[in-house]
């Protein structure tokens, strides 16, 4: 663990808006949103954007005053899933910060690569926007929260690993009422549906025996949320600091443990592109909320390959969620990341 960066620890206090914008002395930072969206005829489209902050050791910093020196790097996914049509489109940005071609405001949301950006409108601080394209696909939102955000993990930190340091700040807008316009194919489409925005940072390595996780974001007719995380090692058992948040109807968040849930995968699918084999339909069991419900990607190729950013291949992707809730009928809608599935996860976080 590196002693230049400063590690996630118990007692954080968050102060927003301030904890919107960066922390340029973790290592490293996301700003993550998904989502599931409609036209009025019913065209359905998912949607990822995330932007990557990722902090130089300073023994790499080697052009210091330069304005070109590279003290942050800044990378981007960007994901349309034209879910009717079953077309994934996918594009990526990676550049330094300085120069103006990218960064994010410390005080406030503000992250941005060339044009693409997610900012709070300055009008109404609580509203983001978000704007990206490429070629031929490109989406312009608005996303306002019908929940107070929802921080994550117990004592304000979110557990990655055993050790010390082996945890990020992590928090959750978990519904966004969402509007905007999505392009694929140079055609545009009025949209309104649901996001979900992450915002994560940390400077912690994955434990040793990891070799990725499953993450799930879900928002369930019911008006409640479900953020959980497996994981996973070499042998496909869950780390024991694995863990998730169950949101409430008012907005609470609450806590639960690995030894609280069951994922088990129930079929596969396998990338044509990469080989990897993923797991594809999932079912959910909590028994403490007699909640059991099966997860469905609405369209199995969601893979990302990252060779010109991150370089990470991953699956991630919109899915929709069927079961019960107490003995009632459930239904949801969401997103699921599957990480190490091509390649072991060996990135720093």
């Amino acid at each position: 663990q590196r002693q230049d960066f400063r590690v996630a620890a118990e007692g954080y206090r968050y102060e927003f808006p301030r904890d919107h914008g960066s922390h340029d002395g973790f290592r490293t930072e996301w700003w993550y949103y998904t989502g599931n969206l409609t036209t009025e005829s019913g065209r359905q489209f998912g949607y990822q954007l995330t932007f990557f902050r990722r902090a130089m050791p300073a023994e790499q910093i080697k052009t210091l005053p330069s304005k070109w020196s590279i003290t942050q790097l800044y990378l981007a996914h960007f994901a349309v899933s034209d879910l009717t049509n079953g077309r994934f489109y996918f594009a990526e940005r990676l550049s330094r910060a300085g120069l103006g071609k990218a960064g994010s405001d410390s005080n406030r949301l503000h992250v941005w690569i060339d044009r693409w950006h997610a900012e709070s409108s300055e009008s109404n601080p609580d509203r983001q926007i978000l704007r990206a394209a490429n070629g031929d696909f490109a989406i312009e939102l608005t996303v306002a929260p019908e929940k107070p955000l929802v921080i994550h993990g117990a004592g304000g930190i979110s557990r990655k690993g055993a050790e010390q340091g082996q945890a990020s700040h992590y928090y959750s807008f978990t519904r966004l009422a969402t509007t905007g316009t999505v392009t694929v194919g140079g055609e545009s489409f009025a949209v309104a549906g649901t996001s979900w925005m992450d915002h994560e940072f940390g400077s912690a390595d994955l434990g040793q025996d990891l070799v990725g996780w499953d993450w799930f974001g879900l928002q369930l007719t019911n008006q409640t949320e479900l953020m959980l995380y497996r994981l996973r090692r070499a042998d496909g058992s869950a780390d024991p600091v694995s863990s998730g948040t169950f949101i409430d109807r008012e907005g609470k968040g609450h806590h639960f443990s690995i030894d609280e849930f069951t994922l088990e995968p129930i079929s596969f699918w396998t990338s044509p592109g990469s080989k990897a084999r993923y797991p594809q339909q999932w079912r959910l069991v909590i028994p403490s909320k007699q909640l059991s419900i099966n997860l469905i990607p609405r369209l199995a190729e969601q893979e990302l390959t990252t060779n010109r950013s991150t370089q990470v291949t991953y699956w991630e992707g919109a899915v929709e969620a069927k079961g019960t809730s107490q003995g009632e009928r459930l239904q949801g809608r969401g997103y699921m990341e599957l990480t190490g599935y091509a390649e072991r996860f060996s990135k720093k976080l």
